[in-house]
């Protein structure tokens, strides 16, 4: 990914991208973003883009395992995290599902985070701490809630699934407060020219509706062309 595009990625919206892969992909039909309606902990912060960086976590029920092994495993998470290629995004699947309950996401953990250069977290799980989080990390969760309960980290670096988005280690994410996706690394070359294309594209429905005395008629020539240069 070069920085131009990478500058391109963080600067427009989720849609956006989710519109443009169908325009590399020369079709409608692309799947692979999540479902449902997120929390977003900074409705207004720009898109996140990185590869991802996975984990499972769970919280619910305190840990079975030895305290070492979960000690041990903990800080094989932050080295991990720590050590990611840049850009990077946190994937993180919280194994209770419906019936989490545990914020690994708070003032602590987000900071720590964004030390470590994440450009930010897509996770099933709980975020808290709305008010103290860190500027220019956003996170995209499942639900918001008080307290870290048992939260301890089960795997690391292996495919998860959040918010109905199979992630792999390594996958190129684009998320903001409408959701998160996997960017094919078939389209990835042709990014740049698709979304300049669809931009384009779109201006010839939005400039016509917006001048004076615009109407039917108008609308009608304007969804013509529309229809004839989109996917």
């Amino acid at each position: 990914m070069t920085p131009s595009l990478l500058s391109l990625l963080q600067s427009v919206d989720t849609p956006t991208v989710c519109n443009a892969i169908e325009v590399t992909e020369g079709k409608r039909g692309f799947d692979r973003f999540t479902r449902g309606t997120p929390v977003s902990s900074d409705p207004a912060a720009r898109a996140m883009v990185g590869y991802a960086r996975t984990a499972k976590i769970s919280g619910a029920m305190p840990p079975t395992e030895a305290a070492d092994v979960i000690k041990a495993r903990r800080m094989d998470y932050y080295r991990y995290m720590a050590e990611a290629p840049k850009p990077a995004v946190a994937v993180i699947e919280d194994l209770d599902g419906a019936e989490a309950v545990s914020a690994f996401w708070g003032e602590i953990n987000t900071t720590v985070h964004k030390g470590f250069g994440i450009a930010g977290v897509v996770t099933n799980g709980l975020v808290r701490d709305l008010g103290d989080l860190p500027e220019g990390f956003p996170v995209i969760a499942g639900s918001t809630g008080p307290s870290h309960a048992f939260v301890h980290v089960r795997e690391i670096d292996t495919p998860v699934t959040v918010l109905g988005l199979t992630v792999a280690p390594g996958d190129l994410i684009h998320a903001d407060r409408h959701g998160a996706l996997v960017i094919p690394e078939a389209s990835v070359a042709s990014m740049e020219e698709a979304i300049g294309k669809l931009l384009e594209t779109e201006k010839i429905v939005l400039e016509a509706a917006r001048a004076p005395g615009f109407d039917f008629d108008a609308f009608q020539d304007a969804w013509a062309e529309f229809e004839r240069r989109r996917t």
